[in-house]
Order: C-alpha cells, then sequence, then structure tokens
C-alpha cells in the first residue's frame, strides 16, 4: 500500500504496472525525430473536425482507444479516468471522452498534467480503489494559440523563446503489477512555485522552478541522487528552461545535465523545424512518455526513470490582469517491471 516517504512523496508498494499506452500526434510532430514512434499521425492540422477544439477532442478519443486496443480491452472495463487539458473547463478532455461513459475525474495541471493524471492513476490501483485507471491529456497548437496568446490569423510573431504547442495526445493505462511492464514505484505530488515571470511566451522560464524544487524534493525524500536514475525526463521545458533546470539545481549542490532529457526537446528537430525554443503542452510529455519513453522502460533499456511534467498555470484572464505565471512539477518514479 501507499506510504509516505518525506515532505510529499509516496512509494507504492505493490508498483502498479503500466499495462498499455497509445500515442497520436499530428503533422508538424510526425515530421519530427519520433515519427516511427507515435501509433498515428494525422497529417489534416483540423483531423477533419470542424473546429480545433473539436480536433484536440479527436486526440484524446484516439489516444485512449490506441492503448486499449494493444491492451485488448474495453472501455467499460477502465474503472476511472483522469483526464485534463489546457483549454477552458477541460472541454477537449469532457467532449472527447463523454461517449465512453466511464467515471470521469476532470483534471487541471497545465502542461504536467500526464504525470499528474498519472500519478493518481497509481495511487488509485496501489491502494486498491480500483484495478484499472486511465491517464488521458491532449492539445493542439491552434486551439492553445487561440486561447492564450493570438488567433493564427493575427499573424503575430512568435519571440525566440517560445514554445509550439505539440497537437498530440497519449494514454497509459495503470492496473496491478504485472512482470514485464513498466511499473510506477513512487510519486511526488509538486507544489506551486511563483518567480514572478509574466511572459506568456516564456513558458520554460515560468515553469523551470516548480521543476527545480520537485526534483530536488523528490531526491531528497528519497535519499537518492541523479546518478541512480537512467534518466531524468521533463515535461516541456524547451531550451530555455532546461538550461534555468541546470542553473537552478546547481545552487543545491545538484547536477543532473548527464541524465537530464526534456520532451519539448526530444519530440522536434529545431535546426530544421520552426519551433523556436521547444514544443510545450499536455500533448508533448504525453506523446513522447507513452510513444518513446515507455516503450524502452518495458523492454529494460531504462530501468528507473524520473518523469517530472511541468506546467505554467495560467489562463487568458490572469494573464490580461496582469498576473504573474506560478509554475506546477509533478513527478512520477517509473521503474522496469
Amino acid at each position: 500500500m501507499v506510504s509516505k516517504c518525506g515532505k510529499s512523496s509516496y512509494i507504492l508498494s505493490t508498483k502498479p504496472s503500466i499495462l498499455c499506452e497509445g500515442a497520436v500526434v499530428g503533422r508538424t510532430e510526425g515530421e519530427g525525430p519520433l515519427k516511427e514512434y507515435f501509433d498515428k499521425i494525422y497529417y489534416d492540422s483540423a483531423s477533419s473536425q470542424e473546429s480545433w477544439e473539436k480536433s484536440e477532442s479527436l486526440f484524446q478519443q484516439q489516444a485512449f482507444l490506441e492503448a486499449l486496443e494493444k491492451g485488448k480491452l474495453k472501455p467499460k472495463d477502465i474503472e476511472v479516468m483522469f483526464s485534463g487539458d489546457l483549454l477552458n473547463q477541460c472541454i477537449s478532455s469532457s467532449f472527447g471522452l463523454l461517449e465512453f461513459s466511464v467515471p470521469y475525474l476532470g483534471q487541471y495541471g497545465a502542461c504536467s498534467t500526464m504525470a499528474q493524471t498519472l500519478l493518481l492513476s497509481g495511487l488509485f490501483v496501489d491502494s486498491g480503489i480500483v484495478s484499472l485507471a486511465a491517464a488521458v491529456t491532449a492539445s493542439h497548437f491552434c486551439s492553445a494559440e487561440r486561447q492564450f496568446r493570438f488567433p493564427l490569423e493575427y499573424g503575430g510573431q512568435r519571440t525566440p523563446t517560445a514554445q509550439r504547442t505539440v497537437t498530440g495526445g497519449g494514454c497509459a493505462i495503470v492496473g496491478e503489477s504485472t512482470p514485464g511492464k513498466p511499473c510506477i514505484s513512487a510519486v511526488h505530488i509538486g507544489s506551486m512555485v511563483d518567480l514572478g515571470i509574466k511572459d506568456a511566451n516564456n513558458m520554460g522560464a515560468a515553469m523551470a522552478p516548480a521543476a527545480a524544487q520537485t526534483i530536488s524534493s523528490f531526491l531528497t525524500d528519497t535519499e537518492t541522487k541523479p546518478s541512480d536514475y537512467d534518466l531524468i525526463l521533463t515535461g516541456d521545458l524547451g531550451e530555455v528552461g532546461s538550461k534555468l533546470l541546470y542553473e537552478l539545481m546547481l545552487k543545491d549542490g545538484i547536477d543532473i545535465s548527464s541524465r537530464h532529457k526534456d520532451c519539448g526537446l526530444l519530440i522536434f528537430d529545431r535546426e530544421v523545424q520552426d519551433v523556436h525554443a521547444g514544443g510545450s503542452g499536455c500533448g508533448c510529455a504525453a506523446s513522447v512518455l507513452c510513444a518513446y519513453i515507455l516503450p524502452k522502460i518495458a523492454s529494460g533499456e531504462l530501468k528507473n526513470v524520473i518523469f517530472a511534467a511541468t506546467g505554467a498555470l495560467m489562463s487568458p484572464t490572469s494573464s490580461q490582469q496582469g498576473e504573474s505565471i506560478p509554475g506546477i512539477s509533478h513527478l512520477v518514479n517509473l521503474s522496469f517491471g
């Protein structure tokens, strides 16, 4: 059963397994370095839907269906679904997953949503509340630009610190411990950190302090060090946020540079793709984790991984009122089953 470790880390004694996963992406992501790993690539930016928001809902659906198909499961087998997205009131999650009639708990962790839904799934299974839980999330470049920055029709020029919201989605189905499957060994619930960043085009700087705090706290709570892990994976700090993360952690005497990779830097080729500082969005960490990282854990190539997705807890209203952007980072310790 779950046991608390330190301030906000939890050890999952039964080590729930990620039984199956699904990842779908859009055209730009499908032209990037990880193109061969995704389950499905939509080359039509609207995915034949009437709006960007409906397209984002479709990505939620398809990620869930891809995971179910791999696990030879049906929607009725899932006892609880944790899902969220970037849109107001999480409408891409609720509308996208409505037809499945699965017990649903909506989440908002911004770009950290994959880690948040995954850690909740692990806690529910480990505690015996359910035997099967789904962690689902998605984002869409066009819907995010319209909500948080400027509609594409405006034609505004993006700054060098800006990141491209990933058009994509991911789903992980968590169940009881199963040999040969990636398992959730521990989780850490992050705390909000606000260093006063107000620029909605510099998400990396807003989120990096939270990532640094979460990773440092988890290492302290578990009495481990970076070298104990094959990979320390952050959600979508991009180039700016990753560099800041190193600086912040070095102040605490922790060097993660040799172990760290960022989903926002893995999903795109910044030398040939116009993505500025890298990728972001709920679908960034979700699609990279589900398509690329989890299979490496399942094969034994990676045996002990920190997955610390990051989110910027902003809204159009808070930005318009001149508020700063609090960051959050939740962490899931994944290991070879």
